[in-house]
């Protein structure tokens, strides 16, 4: 998910010439890193089992190992693409890829779980600065009638990401490659990203922003320390039987949001750089739209954890069955968005989005009634229908969603708010992995005995889908307020950007 501010801050560099097969190299090596980001994400939950055994991991540890890169990666996105406009997108990407590829070392490498989560957070630090500028390099390198090409080319990356990930995790996980068990899942960063940070250097062409956005460093912090306030507590509440300053902490991040509000209304008056462009907000679709991604990332958060926790631990599969068992569920989702962006929703517009949603909570309750049907000897055939249908529907809604909240907003304001709609997907993300401590963890009791620990995993599991069926039946409301039909970005337009609309289309890709 990336920050498509830059784009649209003003006039790029003339593309190279078409002939100059350097480009082509260029794309390969953004391509790749994106491809390592999205990897990286899926490749983790499907080890969470192995390292919580191997590692010793408790219970908030292996949350924050997941919730901590999505938050790192959230709070520095729009600062990453910014930065990429001031010094240079080149230079940013480079950085970035080289710390991901150091922070993935200190992954594989770590002696302890606070070691680990460390270094998740770190890796997501250094991805909100590779990723912003994957897109930013492709606009500045390709001539517009290519672009169109290129983008096809992001979608199969996309595509085989989701198939690919789980599995690659899976049988990193389950072959235990000298003895290291789950750490080459990170360690396997580390070839690519050398080859990314050599080549990189050499045929990437270098290109800046005129007319950059400032930094807005005391927004980002105020947003850490929002989301922190809240969600260290979620994570810690349990384990210690939710503390008197648990509640103090998560009553105080209210307040430090609102005073983010007001802090973004004071920078955007004194020099219209603020990290949050506060009047998307007067735009009812938009507004609306954060709400959908937000609550979706919260649901996505709960669900894929617990899951993988489900058939690993509950179930007692292999990472290798648990990452096959997920196959069917992937080509679903990629199958789907395919069809709706280029089928469905040009002609029935929203109804394809609340379609989904709808489509999901199906899903979710089939598998809800099988896992208690079955309880501990469901097979994974069994699942395979339920997992399918909430693919299809996760299909429909992630590739037309950006279009359909970003329709009504300002061509002039399309990149601030295309980089705000995957901040807020993230920051989802981490609050909802925040939330298995409730939704799940809550409901197991301590001091299993191991002929316990079986079933009281399938009933936990059984509980957070409950949870995550009421988040798509929320977003399904949310979504009324989308546009019936995604208009084109005419409104305010501004003639000197040549960001075709299509190439918002973008963040969906990491």
């Amino acid at each position: 998910m990336t920050s498509t501010e830059t784009p649209l801050s003003g006039t790029l560099d003339a593309p190279p010439a078409a002939g100059d097969r350097r480009r082509w190299f260029a794309l390969a090596i953004v391509m790749t890193a994106a491809f390592m980001d999205l990897v990286d994400v899926t490749i983790v939950n499907i080890a969470i089992p192995s390292i919580r055994q191997d590692a010793g991991a408790s219970v908030s540890q292996i949350q924050w190992i997941t919730a901590g890169y999505a938050l790192a990666f959230a709070a520095g996105l729009i600062t990453g693409g910014r930065l990429g406009d001031i010094h240079g997108r080149k230079r940013l990407f480079l950085v970035g890829i080289g710390g991901f590829t150091l922070a993935s070392a200190l992954c594989g490498f770590a002696a302890n779980p606070e070691m680990l989560v460390a270094a998740r957070i770190l890796q997501g630090g250094m991805a909100a600065m590779m990723v912003p500028q994957v897109l930013s390099i492709v606009h500045a390198t390709f001539p517009a009638h290519e672009r169109g090409k290129v983008f096809g080319l992001f979608g199969a990356i996309v595509g085989l990401g989701a198939v690919s990930g789980p599995l690659l995790g899976a049988l990193l996980t389950e072959w235990n490659l000298f003895g290291l068990e789950w750490r080459p899942i990170f360690l396997i960063n580390l070839p690519v990203g050398i080859v990314g940070l050599v080549l990189g250097s050499r045929f990437i062409t270098e290109s800046k922003a005129p007319r950059a956005l400032k930094l807005d460093l005391v927004g980002v912090g105020l947003v850490v320390v929002g989301l922190l306030l809240l969600l260290y507590p979620l994570t810690r509440g349990e384990e210690l039987d939710w503390p008197l300053w648990g509640h103090v902490s998560m009553a105080g991040a209210p307040l430090v949001f609102a005073a983010l509000v007001a802090f973004e209304k004071r920078k955007g008056a004194r020099d219209g750089s603020p990290l949050v462009e506060l009047s998307l907000f007067k735009v009812k679709s938009f507004a609306a739209g954060i709400a959908v991604q937000t609550v979706f990332g919260v649901g996505l958060g709960i669900f894929f954890l617990v899951w993988t926790l489900y058939m690993q631990t509950g179930l007692g599969w292999s990472p290798l069955r648990a990452g096959l068992t997920g196959v069917p569920f992937s080509i679903a989702v990629s199958t789907a968005a395919g069809l709706s962006v280029q089928k469905l929703v040009p002609r029935f517009g929203r109804k394809v989005l609340q379609a989904g949603a709808l489509l999901m909570a199906v899903g979710v309750l089939l598998y809800l009634w099988e896992a208690e049907r079955y309880g501990m000897g469901i097979s994974s055939w069994q699942m395979a229908l339920p997992l399918v249908v909430m693919g299809v529907g996760m299909g429909l809604i992630v590739a037309p969603l950006t279009d359909a909240v970003l329709s009504e907003v300002p061509r002039e304001h399309a990149g601030s708010a295309s980089g705000l709609i995957n901040t807020v997907q993230q920051m989802g993300n981490a609050l909802g992995l925040g939330l298995v401590s409730v939704v799940f963890f809550g409901v197991i009791g301590d001091d299993l005995r191991p002929a316990q620990v079986g079933p009281a995993f399938v009933d936990a599991f059984q509980h957070a889908l409950g949870w995550v069926a009421a988040v798509m039946g929320v977003i399904f409301l949310l979504m009324f307020a989308l546009p019936k039909r995604p208009a084109q970005h005419v409104e305010g337009a501004d003639a000197g950007a040549e960001l075709p609309v299509v190439e918002e289309k973008a963040p969906e890709l990491v």
